[in-house]
């Protein structure tokens, strides 16, 4: 079966678009990556999506970016077809994930229940439509409903690309945030631990954008850090946050290191590339950290994907506190560090198409494995 999946992450930087052709069920699952492409999001729009984002809005502005992102979406599956050359109509599903606006995995209380909720915008039906393709969309809520977080979703397909007989890895994963799936040696996917650690590329980002106006939206290379200093004080103080006391499985997003988070920053007065740095060592300080304090092998190995590999400052203090485990690149394994989350979700919808679950309940806090998303069979004039 050919695959696409559909990636949108928190960091609002685009839409990854991976294609893979799959085959076989549980540790026979094979697949093969046949192309990726990522669309950026035009200006306007990121602005939009930040603006709709764990903030107060207009449900006509969430209403409308809906409709809109399930065009661009489409639009992505179109040009990533036409530049690498692959026929629309070799494609048999789509495993969309959606723009997460709003993510609160664990239940508070709301009108007199206890309530935990998620959601992800970009309207699977326009995908279809626009498409033909069978599309199967908003896999976190059917893990809510049976008790878990709704994240994170991806140590199912950790499991599948970076299991070892012998070896214990940390798959880490850095976008907006920060996410690991440890892995023990000859693993069982219900054995695996999984969570979000933090804050990735979130307030990085925001800082970049802010020190200079929105003309960078990230730190190409880790340049900016480099230039500054990282402030021990503020370190640990951010160290600190109620986050990273938490026991796993947690799950975080930018309702916890969103816009307030950088502006309490900037508030410090602090120079910005003191505080850039400061952020990055954050990252990476956490993620070493939440490996080290869930772990009793001494000898792991760290695989890195998302786009936090791309800032050099942020590989070397990974590497830094992480001695003297050995941190890798996910392109090492054959895998496209940029495309594994989309490669994800093109795996957990071949799971949903075949009925199988695919969510890990230790890496969740679900109460059972259950199959994910819901579905929108192709269109009959396709």
């Amino acid at each position: 079966m050919r695959v696409a999946g559909v990636m949108s992450g928190t960091s609002l930087d685009g839409i990854d678009v991976a294609i893979i052709d799959i085959k076989g069920r549980n540790k026979q699952l094979r697949f093969t990556p046949v192309a990726f492409h990522t669309v950026p999001y035009a200006p306007n729009v990121r602005s939009a999506l930040a603006g709709v984002s764990n903030t107060m809005t207009h449900a006509g502005a969430i209403s409308r970016l809906n409709f809109l992102l399930g065009e661009l979406y489409a639009e992505a599956i179109f040009e990533t077809c036409r530049r690498k050359r692959v026929r629309l109509r070799t494609l048999d599903l789509c495993g969309l994930h959606g723009q997460t606006i709003y993510h609160e995995g664990a239940p508070v209380e709301y009108l007199g229940h206890q309530v935990a909720s998620t959601l992800q915008i970009g309207e699977a039906a326009v995908v279809a439509e626009r498409t033909g393709l069978r599309v199967i969309s908003n896999f976190r809520e059917r893990d809510i409903a049976a008790g878990g977080a709704g994240a994170p979703l991806v140590p199912f397909v950790d499991f599948l690309l970076f299991r070892n007989r012998y070896k214990r890895r940390a798959v880490v994963n850095i976008g907006g945030i920060a996410n690991i799936s440890l892995l023990p040696p000859g693993a069982d996917p219900q054995k695996i631990v999984a969570f979000d650690t933090g804050p990735g590329n979130m307030v990085i980002d925001a800082l970049v954008t802010h020190l200079t106006g929105g003309r960078e939206t990230f730190d190409r290379g880790g340049k900016l850090a480099r230039s500054g200093n990282v402030h021990r004080e503020l370190l640990l103080a951010m160290r600190d946050d109620p986050y990273f006391k938490l026991p796993p499985p947690k799950t975080a997003g930018r309702e916890q290191f969103g816009p307030q988070f950088a502006s309490g920053l900037v508030a410090t007065g602090i120079p910005l590339p003191d505080l850039i740095a400061t952020a990055t060592d954050l990252t990476a300080n956490t993620i070493a950290g939440a490996i080290l304090h869930n772990t009793v092998d001494r000898d792991v190995e760290i695989v890195v994907s998302g786009g936090g590999v791309h800032n050099r400052f942020l590989m070397d203090r990974l590497r830094y506190y992480a001695k003297p485990w050995k941190v890798s690149s996910s392109a090492e394994f054959g895998i496209n560090p940029d495309a594994k989350e989309a490669i994800a979700f093109a795996v957990l919808a071949y799971e949903s198409y075949n009925r199988r679950p695919s969510n890990v309940p230790s890496a969740t806090g679900a109460r059972r494995a259950v199959v994910l998303g819901k579905e929108i069979v192709r269109s009959p004039a396709f």
